[in-house]
């Protein structure tokens, strides 16, 4: 989960209180503004592209969710990579809309079931989520904690849920047994994740790394979305 930080050495939580301010708003207004870019995409291609398209590629080979889900991790770590490591702006900001674009392509078929089945869905997983995202924060920004802690935890949480998802494209009847009990993991792993990235925003990057902070939000906050929704399209 963490990528190579050359100014670990100096954190914003050292950066006088202006400074620290100033990199907070700057990594919530671009949070926000990748949501709102999120959204305006998955518009576009809800739009533009058929159903039907989406759903046959996907049931075209048992393997079709493997190759999407290794592509999404691919492009995932080009866009990390982009966004850390000290880049000039233009890569950090290439690296955030590379990654908000291949989110909203992973999410496509999800939303497309919500807009067909249950579009109520998809506002009732946004409320939910933006709660969740707001007492989180707070909880991590009132507390002033560090919670780097989690970083191992979370690592083996995503690495056996990663491990589960794989299984259960050559076994469909796992998937089946997963179900409510793998979306609440998902949700609570997720919440961890937020927890984690808005502690680190502040004890592990540097003034002037508001775009990979914001990045590193964003990928919590779509993954705890995700979840959300798959909870609220649940018919069983």
């Amino acid at each position: 989960m963490d990528s190579f930080n050359p100014y670990a050495s100096n954190p914003v939580i050292t950066a006088p209180e202006e400074t620290r301010s100033d990199f907070v708003r700057k990594t919530y207004g671009h949070l926000a503004a990748a949501i709102g870019a999120f959204a305006v995409i998955e518009w576009l291609l809800i739009s533009l592209i058929p159903a039907d398209t989406i759903f046959g590629l996907l049931n075209a080979s048992p393997y079709s969710w493997l190759i999407v889900l290794g592509a999404f991790m691919g492009v995932s770590w080009i866009a990390n990579k982009w966004a850390y490591g000290g880049a000039s702006p233009g890569m950090q900001y290439a690296g955030l809309g590379l990654y908000v674009v291949a989110e909203a392509v992973i999410f496509l078929p999800l939303i497309m079931m919500a807009t067909i089945y249950d579009p109520m869905a998809i506002g009732k997983a946004g409320v939910v989520t933006g709660l969740l995202v707001l007492g989180l924060t707070t909880v991590a920004f009132t507390t002033r904690k560090d919670f780097s802690f989690l970083g191992g935890f979370l690592k083996i949480g995503f690495f056996i849920a990663i491990g589960l998802i794989v299984a259960s494209i050559f076994m469909p009847g796992l998937a089946s047994g997963m179900g409510l009990w793998f979306s609440l993991a998902m949700i609570v792993l997720a919440s961890g994740a937020i927890l984690y990235n808005t502690s680190k925003i502040m004890y592990h990057y540097a003034p002037g790394q508001h775009v990979a902070a914001a990045l590193s939000l964003f990928a919590s906050v779509a993954l705890l979305f995700y979840y959300v929704l798959m909870l609220f399209m649940r018919r069983d």
